[in-house]
């Protein structure tokens, strides 16, 4: 018999900040690299699955969401187990963040 994996939520706006910015850490509060070192690397390195809540925030730069989502490529982390292990919701406002997050992990995969 299989057991499924319990999904925990990280809503970003909540538990990050609700003004994420910027790609690196040295560059103040709130950073793809602080959110990407903070929640996501230890969430694949349990191979948690894990909701992405992408509601509630200010919005989020490319910058953000580029070394959050394709820094764990760099990272050395396969697309695919990314992927896999993420589920993203987001209202339809907030849809084409879900859809920019998706896509810088494959962007970063082709490199």
């Amino acid at each position: 018999m299989t057991r499924m994996r319990k999904m925990r939520t990280i809503n970003v706006a909540r538990d990050f900040s609700k003004f994420p910015a910027g790609r690196y850490k040295a560059k103040g509060k709130g950073s793809g690299q602080e959110f990407r070192d903070k929640f996501l690397v230890p969430a694949l390195d349990a191979k948690e699955r894990v909701i992405i809540e992408l509601d509630g925030a200010a919005g989020y730069p490319p910058s953000f969401l580029e070394e959050a989502f394709g820094g764990l490529v760099r990272l050395g982390y396969k697309a695919d187990d990314i992927l896999a292990n993420f589920e993203f919701h987001a209202s339809p406002s907030f849809s084409v963040y879900k859809i920019a997050a998706e896509t810088y992990v494959r962007e970063a995969a082709m490199h």
